[in-house]
């Protein structure tokens, strides 16, 4: 294998929907994006890995992160004996053992794409030592919730909104048809897109991610509706925490229509960008109609996931109309309307 094999197989097989937005990415930005995208998959694999304690992860994630603020990669090498054999998924452990390719990868990038490739996997990997600071480990029996709203949303601009201002500097550096772009708007825009898609994560994830131990649902927020994250355990308890439900939705679909603004502002003639921007924003749409309509979120039972076909027609319907503004808009609209947060 080579290193540029990393950026390919590899890629594709810990994450086939992400290896599908780099594919139709422009060419000059796959590179940088993609050994960031790799880097953010290997320190959540080590985030993870529920077969060592907590503490330990904690510290093999400032190792991690060490190799981007101080260019020593020998402290890859612990992090490699102590998790690659721990790995089920074949992928995820080597991955784990290629991490010098790809740190050889990231040295070979122009300046200033390795300095916001360190970046954003600086920023990324601080959400990851948030989560594991903050909630208690996978068998411990208990859960956590975050206590406030705002809470809520710094934990989304770590793992998530960061990428957004990571995703509009590459391209500004990149693509000479950006130049008229107001970079502090674009950005302010991009990290909402970002936000927005992990706040559908984190409505889609609720019930699995109280068997684990984490309530993203703030603590003041429920206590206002006289619930403890303990009873979100009880399927039933749906129909109390909905209100709550509601006001998150809604705040995903303000994020949702930053995003779409960014994404709209982006030339006609930068098809491959466009494509990349909506298909994430239109896909998540109907994960939210998901979500609005169902009275099973909280059972653990129940996987709310956009089926492959309807995932199909929406990247056909987004070919059908990247090239014009009017009607792609109409087509997010179309899927809009279909959320609901009055149910």
């Amino acid at each position: 294998m080579t290193s540029s094999d990393l950026l390919t197989t590899t890629l594709k097989k810990v994450s086939r929907s992400f290896f599908l937005t780099l594919r139709v990415l422009p060419g000059d930005v796959q590179v940088p994006i993609g050994v960031a995208y790799l880097f953010a998959r290997a320190a959540d694999t080590i985030a993870d890995t529920a077969i060592i304690s907590r503490a330990d992860r904690l510290k093999h994630l400032e190792l991690f992160r060490e190799a981007f603020t101080n260019g020593n990669v020998r402290s890859l090498w612990a992090i490699q004996e102590a998790l690659s054999g721990t790995q089920a998924n074949a992928a995820e452990r080597a991955l784990l053992t290629r991490l010098e390719e790809g740190f050889a990868i990231l040295r070979a990038l122009d300046p200033a794409d390795r300095s916001l490739v360190r970046k954003v996997v600086l920023t990324l990997t601080e959400g990851m030592v948030f989560d594991l600071s903050t909630f208690p480990g996978e068998t411990e029996g208990r859960v956590v919730a975050l206590e406030t709203r705002a809470d809520l949303d710094r934990y989304t601009y770590y793992v998530a909104g960061c990428v957004g201002e990571f995703w509009t500097d590459i391209h500004l550096a990149h693509r000479p048809s950006l130049a008229r772009w107001d970079r502090q708007a674009m950005v302010r825009s991009g990290v909402r897109f970002g936000k927005g898609l992990q706040m559908t994560n984190v409505l889609r994830d609720l019930s699995r991610d109280l068997r684990i131990g984490r309530c993203y649902l703030p603590r003041q927020e429920l206590e206002r509706l006289d619930l403890h994250p303990d009873d979100l355990f009880d399927p039933a308890a749906i129909a109390r925490v909905r209100p709550l439900l509601r006001e998150l939705l809604a705040f995903t679909l303000e994020h949702f229509r930053e995003g779409w603004a960014y994404t709209l502002a982006i030339p006609r003639r930068e098809t491959r960008m466009r494509l990349a921007c909506a298909w994430p924003l239109l896909i998540g749409l109907k994960t939210l109609t998901l979500i609005a309509g169902s009275s099973k979120l909280l059972d653990p039972n129940v996987v709310i996931k956009v089926p492959r076909p309807a995932v199909y027609r929406i990247l056909l319907g987004s070919l059908a109309t990247i090239g014009s503004n009017a009607g792609l808009d109409r087509y997010y609209r179309h899927l809009r309307r279909r959320v609901s947060v009055s149910v």
